[in-house]
């Protein structure tokens, strides 16, 4: 009788072991933890400050009663058109006569004075102002010619650019003036001369013409009623010469400098207007935020630098979301701030070298929200994780989400 090796006894046995085996390795090998993945990238990097801001009218005249009498209703509204010295903003009946005329008539005299005074210093002023004007346009002229040849660096270049445009405003600005001081002046001497030949009576009613030519922004005082001298009435101005006044925390305003260049969005227009930051204001005032927190803010006033025909539609007091550019460079080392964390006190972050994330310490730059620009650590190409959970650690075994 042939009996059977004890292999052929365990042969049929062995394949269903071996499957079973793998099963159970299979089972309980560790498996890849599916994460999601970014590249560490160069390129170009910009960091803002993002604030909203309102648009306001540079330069704006707030007509007052010259007089006491009684004002007849203004029939303006705000956007009507006005010319210099051409249109009647408003009517005054002056009031009987009465004991105080002769005090009327020295105060009448005095404001002679005053308005030729100021007069004069808005015309030196305005002088000046042309004078500094024609030599930063000077020095633009000959900026753009040595920035041509190489001689002067970019940076150079837009600080002289954006002095030629500060000096071109306060020329505005200055002329402005000007032409309110002369308006004032004209208006005193009208007044004095009102009197006739030293007596106590005023004659006939007072039109109250508009001292710049521009649109109506404000009607202060519509109906008709008994003013005094000095009361606001109308408010003129330059409605398509704007300016934006935006309202930063006192900690963010340090961080602007004039000449930054400024993105101003969701102002109602197909694509964003292009500003420079003109001036910050020198002193911070407190402002009480909606959760009831004092704050302290500072003014940064930009300049918008789109033509006119970019932004016909834009008014006075109009809201905008300004973002102001503090720091940029066109080629920087940069990786999402979703894939950095802080390990003790350092950055860190989980790079992926053949499947498998290793721990890395890194020096941080600049962030904007959501780029963070890398000093050390990375280099570009290489993979790093996003958000990693509690599951990943250094050499896990990670996969593509």
């Amino acid at each position: 009788m042939q009996h059977k090796s004890p292999l052929k006894k365990v042969a049929p046995w062995l394949i269903p072991a071996a499957i079973g085996v793998v099963a159970l390795a299979y089972a309980f090998w560790p498996r890849r933890i599916p994460v999601d993945i970014a590249t560490v990238t160069q390129g170009p990097m910009r960091v803002t400050i993002d604030e909203d801001g309102k648009t306001r009218v540079k330069e704006r005249y707030m007509v007052s009663a010259p007089l006491s009498g009684r004002l007849r209703r203004i029939e303006h509204d705000p956007g009507d058109a006005v010319e210099a010295n051409q249109t009647v903003l408003a009517v005054i009946d002056p009031p009987p006569a009465n004991m105080l005329d002769a005090r009327a008539l020295a105060e009448a005299t005095s404001r002679v004075s005053a308005a030729e005074a100021a007069r004069s210093q808005a015309a030196s002023q305005c002088d000046a102002a042309q004078e500094s004007h024609a030599l930063s346009i000077h020095n633009l002229e000959r900026s753009k010619a040595l920035f041509g040849r190489g001689t002067v660096t970019r940076e150079e270049f837009d600080t002289v650019e954006h002095r030629e445009r500060i000096l071109a405003s306060e020329l505005r600005s200055a002329e402005f003036a000007e032409r309110v001081a002369e308006h004032e002046l004209n208006l005193a001497r009208a007044m004095l001369a009102r009197f006739d030949n030293g007596s106590s009576t005023v004659s006939d009613q007072w039109e109250l013409r508009s001292p710049v030519s521009g649109k109506v922004l404000r009607v202060l005082q519509e109906s008709a009623t008994l003013v005094e001298a000095g009361d606001a009435l109308l408010e003129v101005g330059d409605a398509a010469d704007l300016e934006v006044e935006v309202d930063l925390l006192s900690s963010d305003a340090v961080q602007v400098r004039p000449g930054a260049r400024v993105s101003l969005e969701a102002w109602g227009g197909d694509r964003p207007l292009v500003g420079s930051v003109r001036y910050v204001e020198p002193a911070a005032y407190l402002k009480i935020s909606a959760l009831g927190i004092e704050e302290q803010r500072v003014n940064v006033i930009v300049d918008l630098l789109e033509p006119l025909e970019t932004r016909l539609r834009l008014g006075d007091a109009y809201r905008v979301e300004a973002k102001i550019t503090v720091w940029e460079s066109p080629n920087v080392l940069q990786v999402p701030v979703g894939a950095l964390f802080r390990q003790g006190d350092a950055w860190a972050t989980y790079a992926i070298e053949a499947g498998r994330t290793r721990l890395r310490t890194v020096k941080v730059g600049r962030s904007n929200g959501v780029m963070s620009a890398i000093e050390s650590g990375l280099s570009a190409g290489e993979q790093v994780v996003l958000h990693p959970s509690d599951k990943v650690a250094d050499c896990t075994r990670v996969a593509e989400r």
